[in-house]
């Protein structure tokens, strides 16, 4: 597929040297597009971006310089989206220092739905990581697609737990998407493009380095509900995204654990600072006034429903597990896990150690 002229003119904005996201923005508040910007003097660039970098602009790029993201662009499921396309996400355009344009390799539409960010540590303890995915399938099931950032540990599990759910995952990265950092995630890169959407701001080409991990966290939060943090030491990279969602009006989530581990140090201090503590998903759920499914509706489109009266009946006898509920009353396990929030958060269900479910009656 061949580039369009517009898209030719974001690339040769984004290969001026020097340009950033808060250059670019102040600049697009004027000039409204990069044909305009490019086709600027000095003189009027200078008051927004300084001299050197509005000389940058006039001298303009090298094509050859645009050539790997226009190969990019013409691979399938390949997009580039800008500020003024409609596709831009409304949530991250309020954000402070917007990305003025970023790359999503699989489905933009993703981006537009409800989103929760779950993060946490790249060490994660087992029990972290089942954590992690556990509230990921649930959240996602109920309606959440579920974003983070596609390293190792609690990342890598929250992105596992999202797609196994209906509302998928989207993972946020710190190099360009013709890449993979950390390789060991793949395969995993392989199945958000497929069935969710990988997002980057950095060109095609960039390799990961220090500095982008902590500025894409804001794109993280900023295109979420919430952040939920698992497994977190004091010094971690999830606590950046933590404050970063605070400051974008954004609600901030924990899990408690153990006083003694060095991982949930980082979410006790989140807690005292104000974080909501998590004990289930059904917490997060109720915090950000989910309506979830009822009778008749579903959390995402084209899922079933089923009358909770039904579940409420199969729970009768005694507790049952994910897998006897949905054999009786022959549902996915997904789709049941969708009335068993709801009916948490009714109180008439509470789950019990061992992964059992009991009705509870009033």
């Amino acid at each position: 597929m061949k580039a369009d002229d517009a898209e030719i003119a974001w690339l040769t904005l984004e290969a001026i040297p020097g340009l950033g996201p808060e250059s670019a923005s102040r600049l697009l508040e004027v000039f409204a597009s990069p044909d305009a910007i490019l086709g600027a003097s000095a003189g009027q660039l200078s008051p927004l971006v300084g001299d050197g970098l509005a000389r940058a602009i006039v001298r303009g790029v090298d094509r050859a310089a645009l050539r790997p993201g226009l190969d990019w662009l013409a691979g399938p499921d390949n997009h580039l989206i800008t500020w003024n396309d409609p596709a831009y996400p409304a949530a991250l355009r309020d954000i402070p220092a917007p990305p003025a344009w970023f790359y999503v390799r699989g489905d933009p539409a993703w981006l537009s739905r409800p989103m929760l960010a779950i993060v946490g540590s790249r060490n994660a303890t087992p029990q972290g990581a089942r954590d992690a995915r556990a509230f990921a399938q649930a959240l996602s099931e109920a309606g959440l697609t579920i974003v983070s950032g596609l390293a190792l540990g609690v990342d890598a599990a929250a992105h596992e737990g999202g797609l196994a759910g209906l509302a998928s995952s989207v993972a946020v990265v710190g190099t360009g998407l013709d890449r993979v950092y950390p390789a060991r995630n793949k395969a995993l890169a392989h199945r958000l493009a497929a069935e969710g959407a990988i997002v980057s701001e950095f060109a095609i080409g960039t390799p990961p380095k220090s500095g982008h991990f902590p500025r894409r966290n804001r794109i993280i939060s900023g295109l979420s509900l919430g952040v939920l943090v698992v497994e977190a030491a004091l010094e971690s990279g999830s606590l950046i995204t933590a404050r970063l969602a605070s400051e974008q009006g954004r609600d901030v989530f924990a899990l408690p654990g153990s006083i003694h581990s060095a991982l949930s140090k980082g979410c006790h201090h989140l807690i005292k600072q104000g974080a909501k503590l998590v004990e289930s998903a059904a917490d997060v759920l109720e915090e950000l006034g989910r309506v979830l499914p009822t009778q008749g509706s579903s959390a995402v489109s084209g899922a079933p429903s089923a009358s909770p009266d039904v579940l409420l009946d199969a729970l009768s006898g005694g507790p049952l597990a994910h897998d006897q509920l949905a054999s009786r009353l022959g549902l996915t396990v997904a789709e049941v896990s969708v009335k068993l929030l709801a009916a948490e958060l009714d109180g008439t269900v509470a789950k019990l150690p061992g992964g059992l479910y009991q009705r509870l009656f009033r």
